[in-house]
Formats: C-alpha cells, structure tokens, sequence
C-alpha cells in the first residue's frame, strides 16, 4: 500500500486506477474509454463518441448516464442533451441536434457511447459523458471540430496570355474552413517554369518571361484537414499585341461616336424647329380668317361708320365702286353749276338696279372694301 500512495502523489489518479487494477482492487465506476480527446469531421459525416464503462462491486445504486456540451464559459451550466436513467432514454437537448444523436449500444450493459450524424459547423463543442451508480461516478470529455470541406475552387489568369510577359494564374475556394492550402502542378508530370513563383495561401503562380514552352494543362488543389479539391487551367501563348494600333482605333472610334452623337442633337434641333415653325403658321391662318360678309342694305353705311363719313342733306351716295363725284339736289351747288354749263341734274338712280359687288374683308385696313 506504500507503493499505491506514492504513486497518488506522483502521478496522480491515473497510475492510481493502474495500481489498483493491477493488484485487484477496485475503487468503483470507472469509464474505460480511449482514444483521441479531439475528433475532427467534415461537415455531413458522422462521428462517434466512445463512453464504455465499468462499475466496481459497491456500485449497487441506480444506473444513471448523461451527455451534455460543456460551456466554454466555466462560470455557465453545462448544457444537457441526452440521458439514460431507469432503462428510459430521454432526449432533453435542442431538437435539431437530438435528432441526431443516440446510443449505439446497450447502455445498461456497460456502452454509453453515442454517434452523431449529418455533423453541422453549430456541433463543434466540447462533450461529457457521465455515468452514475451510486456511489460510484465517472466521465469523459471528448471535443468534436467540425470542419467544411474546400470547394471545388475557380482557375483563371490575370492579364493577356502573351509571350515575353508575366502571367499570373489564379485559383481561389470560396468555401472551406481555414487553413486553406493551395499547390499548382502540370497535368503531365513537367516541371513548373523554372522562373514560376508559387504563393500557397493566396493560391498564385507568378509566371515570368512567358513563352510557348510553357503552355499546357495547370491543376491548383486546395486543401485543409477534411478534404480536397481542385481545378485545371489550360494556359496559352499569344504573340503581343500592337498597343499603337488599338490605342488608334479606340481615339477613332471615339470621335466617331462623338459625331453621332453631335448629329443626333442637331436633329433633334431642327426637328423641334419644324414643329414650333408648323405651330406659327397655323397660328396666323387662324388669325387671317376672313370675316363673314355683311347684308347688302348696310354694306354702304358701314362703309361710312368706318371711315368717320357723315351724311349730308342734298348729297346722294352711290355704292358703285369708281371715281365718280357725290351728286347734289337742285338746291346745291352743283346744281348751281349744271345750270350755268348747260346741264340739268340729273335725277338719282335707282339703287335697286346698280351693281353692288360684294366687299372682302381687307386685313391692311381692318374693314371690307
């Protein structure tokens, strides 16, 4: 017993249980699992934890097991998910987890264990296994990373493929839990260039003073602890192109469509043009429509209202149009006159049987004449 308690001292519990094992003697629950305390599993599988057990003689309690996620918060309660008490299992976690989780085993007969499937990146914890038979208690922690696999990434190359330049293969992942590592190869086993520089984190091959010996078939495979992915490139070799004959082209081709571009505005000018133009005119017809003609009865003395002509007695007017001179009765003096010449007065005419044309509105005048 003094080498027991040395041992105690030393090298703590573990070489304990050893001791006692070795010499007979047991000190009651003990969980016999082994294996790594760190699981890493893509995303999708599935992963199992091992809770095996073993109760000493004294343990003569009621069997009671229990998984739970352990905070990373010591100053929280664990969370519990799962437990086996009674012979009954009760699932007391979130839903969407329990679901995916049970026994694989008997758990009464000495296998805790438990597999959890379809694992998702929210899994990633650390877990306990407890196993109770009073007075005896033990348990085991186990942490799970759930990792996601790379993608299958994109190749490209930036800038033009010529020969005599630098060229710059590209591949990128966008998905996958870091690190990510990338590495470029020939598809036919050659050799990379000899001035290529490759950049693993950014996953870059730098090409330098490309040439036609260069050309092929280039695969980029990224990869982390879970998975592997890649994508090939077929790179090319182009004889320079003249800058001086595509800078030409695109100062001509610019001018070009300014004078499009000038020539649709001037359209657009005279076509606004022709319609204000269109508008005017139609406005001054509209203005120069003759007026309706008046009855012939009054025809004479709207002439004279118009002009500011007043009537005189012994006076008669006539409406023929001509450079004849006003007639007066005998009692004037053109009366007077015709009987010092000669002549009589001739009586007036009728108006009923003299011509009357009819008068047109005069715009110059604003009145018919």
């Amino acid at each position: 017993m003094e080498s027991v308690r040395g041992h105690v001292k030393s090298g703590g519990q573990v070489l304990l249980v050893l001791s006692l094992m070795h010499t007979g003697i047991s000190l009651g629950m003990v969980v016999t699992s082994t294996g790594p305390q760190t699981l890493k599993r893509p995303q999708g599988e599935s992963v199992s934890l091992g809770c095996t057990y073993s109760p000493g003689p004294s343990d003569i309690g009621g069997l009671d097991i229990e998984w739970s996620k352990v905070s990373p918060d010591v100053t929280q309660k664990d969370q519990l998910v799962l437990s086996f008490t009674g012979d009954q299992q009760y699932q007391l976690g979130p839903a969407e987890l329990v679901k995916r989780m049970k026994f694989t085993g008997n758990p009464a007969t000495g296998d805790a264990s438990i597999l959890i499937s379809n694992l998702q990146t929210s899994d990633t914890s650390t877990y306990q296994c407890k196993v109770k038979k009073t007075p005896g208690i033990d348990s085991r922690k186990v942490t799970v990373v759930v990792l996601v696999r790379p993608s299958v990434p994109k190749c490209w190359v930036e800038g033009p493929e010529e020969k005599g330049g630098a060229v710059s293969l590209r591949c990128s992942s966008n998905q996958g839990s870091v690190p990510l590592s990338y590495t470029w190869s020939r598809e036919d086993g050659a050799n990379l260039p000899p001035a290529a520089s490759m950049n693993d984190q950014t996953g870059e091959l730098l090409i330098k003073n490309h040439s036609e010996s260069f050309t092929g078939r280039y695969v980029c495979a990224v990869k982390n602890e879970v998975g592997q992915e890649q994508c090939v490139y077929n790179l090319q070799a182009y004889n320079p192109v003249n800058k001086a004959g595509v800078i030409a082209g695109a100062v001509i081709g610019g001018l070009l469509l300014l004078l499009l571009l000038l020539l649709l505005i001037w359209l657009i000018i005279c076509c606004c043009n022709k319609k204000r133009y269109e508008k005017e005119v139609a406005h001054d017809i509209r203005e120069d429509v003759v007026a309706p003609a008046s009855r012939p009865a009054s025809r004479v003395s709207s002439m004279r209202s118009i002009a500011g002509y007043h009537t005189h007695s012994g006076v008669f007017y006539s409406s023929v149009r001509g450079n004849a001179a006003p007639q007066r009765t005998p009692s004037g003096s053109a009366s007077r006159h015709s009987r010092h010449s000669g002549h009589t007065a001739s009586p007036p005419p009728d108006t009923a049987s003299v011509y009357k044309p009819p008068l047109t509105y005069d715009s110059r005048y604003g009145y018919p004449v």
